[in-house]
């Protein structure tokens, strides 16, 4: 069973998941196209991040970035590797859209990037509903990101 909490990030094992989300992010995009947030980023007061754990190891991640004007944007989704395809981005997934629509979020927006690396992540949003879209917030379209927006106010 996966267990779902708010978290601050303390843990050394949530530290070292971000440490691996992170320097995959860079390692699957171009030079100047990583927009994950680090440590810093994730403890801002406008982000909310929670973490997914089974028998007391962590098994994944996720935050809410709140935007502003009922939007939000999802951040850092990062599944353990030895958790993958168990139902731990979904699970994680479904709590950051909860949290959304209980802060009276309309839309709910994530920018991600291209390739075989990102396809996983991709079919996840794509079968809970989210749709390609325009850059919002102060992304801006490059060849390699895309932007997937949710409407809340159906969901």
């Amino acid at each position: 069973m996966v267990v779902i909490r708010e978290d601050d990030l303390s843990d050394q094992q949530v530290r070292d998941l971000l440490a691996f989300h992170l320097a995959g992010m860079h390692a699957n995009s171009p030079p100047g196209s990583v927009f994950a947030l680090d440590f810093s980023g994730l403890t801002a007061p406008e982000v909310t991040a929670w973490t997914a754990w089974r028998d007391g190891r962590i098994a994944g991640i996720g935050a809410l970035k709140r935007l502003g004007g009922g939007a939000a944007e999802v951040k850092s989704m990062r599944t353990h590797p030895d958790y993958l395809r168990t139902g731990v981005a979904a699970a994680l997934l479904e709590t950051i859209i909860g949290s959304a629509k209980a802060q009276g979020v309309r839309r709910l927006s994530l920018e991600t990037g291209s390739g075989a690396a990102f396809e996983p992540a991709l079919a996840l949003y794509r079968k809970r509903g989210f749709v390609n879209g325009a850059p919002f917030a102060d992304y801006e379209k490059s060849g390699f990101n895309q932007f997937l927006h949710l409407d809340l106010t159906d969901a």
